[in-house]
């Protein structure tokens, strides 16, 4: 597969209402998309998100290395799915976020050359799963307006929940953990905290969620805290994720060795991209650890669909996935990627690739004010 040219798209779009989280409450989604187009003519559509407090990467930092990895690689030969990494760590080092973009335009092109949805190329011996639960995250920090939010979304077939906690008071937090588990006994629920959590507050929501029936505790203090949730998990007995904390597989590797962490949340832009993300799973799969796939508070469709893609070819996503572009006011394809019944289907990634394009006016749209499309010929 040849390379004939290269389009950046950083875009900047609102979200139907702020969601507040322990370390900034995020109004718009600052995202890249990334289309390449083939020889052929034919399009694949990549994406990443701003994350500075997860990747340390800015959309501003995203775009330059993203077009910096593009531009370097625009002559290069694409034969196969296994060759993308080394031809990428040839040029850039780190920058997992603009290798995941790259790496899924990619994936979406040679899947939609072989005609085949991407998860079957991931995935081909495997016969898909039905469905992967959809985990809603309750944000609000008013347990009354969550408990609102999630019975409304109940009567859909949701029944996979997060409550953000760190953003507040431990005990406002103990008390939306007590009350919801309460009123959606029998659902899934879990409360992340991105590494907001002193020892004190940590421990009081651990035990209160481990007494409510929580089913897990994401990622309570900061990245590279080991031991700290070890100990966490012992004292307290609840189930503990590890999401910040884990930036490639030594990090999986280390908090299942401590007893740190009982389970994983998966993003495209901390692994770098589709391949990276589905050997991840695999790994924590092969230990015994559960898996919550996730987007980055919000992407759009294309993205959302490249996560799903890789749930689909893993077949084991017992922690449900966290898919964002439904927070956003509008998405940049016509027809988004969105839950039937609280779930995501098999049927809707049956069309070759991602099974899903960006309309050019959406695009348009929402554009950024500071950084403008690119292009890049070989």
């Amino acid at each position: 597969m040849r390379l004939t040219r290269a389009q950046l798209y950083p875009l900047e779009i609102p979200l139907m209402r702020p969601i507040k989280m322990s370390g900034e409450t995020v109004t718009h989604a600052q995202t890249l998309l990334l289309c390449l187009t083939d020889e052929e003519g034919r399009e694949g559509w990549g994406e990443a998100s701003s994350a500075p407090l997860m990747t340390g990467e800015t959309l501003g930092s995203i775009v330059e290395s993203t077009a910096y990895l593009t531009g370097q690689l625009m002559a290069a030969q694409f034969g196969s799915a296994q060759g993308i990494a080394p031809l990428q760590e040839k040029v850039l080092y780190g920058n997992s976020s603009a290798k995941s973009c790259h790496e899924i335009a990619l994936m979406d092109l040679l899947a939609r050359r072989s005609g085949v949805p991407l998860y079957r190329m991931l995935n081909p011996r495997l016969a898909a799963p039905a469905r992967i639960e959809m985990l809603h995250m309750l944000a609000s920090g008013s347990l009354e307006s969550e408990l609102e939010e999630a019975h409304a979304l109940r009567a859909q077939g949701y029944r996979h929940w997060k409550i953000k906690v760190g953003a507040g008071d431990a005990a406002g937090d103990v008390r939306r953990v007590r009350g919801l588990s309460e009123a959606l006994r029998g659902d899934l629920l879990s409360a992340d905290a991105n590494t907001a959590l002193t020892p004190q507050a940590a421990m009081a929501i651990a035990q209160a969620g481990a007494q409510s029936g929580l089913a897990f505790l994401e990622q309570p203090y900061p990245a590279g805290s080991v031991s700290a949730m070890a100990e966490l998990h012992r004292a307290s007995g609840i189930v503990l994720c590890a999401d910040e904390s884990i930036q490639g597989t030594d990090d999986i590797l280390a908090h299942h060795a401590a007893g740190a962490a009982q389970g994983v949340s998966l993003k495209l832009i901390k692994l770098g991209g589709l391949l990276p993300t589905l050997a991840a799973g695999r790994l924590c799969l092969e230990r015994g650890m559960r898996l919550n796939l996730a987007c980055k508070v919000a992407e759009t469709t294309v993205s959302a669909a490249a996560t799903a893609h890789v749930g689909f070819a893993l077949n084991d996503i017992a922690w449900g996935f966290s898919m964002s572009n439904r927070y956003l006011q509008a998405d940049v394809c016509d027809e988004p990627l969105a839950p039937v019944g609280g779930a995501i289907r098999a049927e809707q990634l049956e069309r070759p690739g991602l099974g899903f394009a960006p309309k050019a006016e959406r695009l348009r749209d929402f554009a950024s004010a500071t950084w403008k499309l690119r292009e890049l010929r070989p």
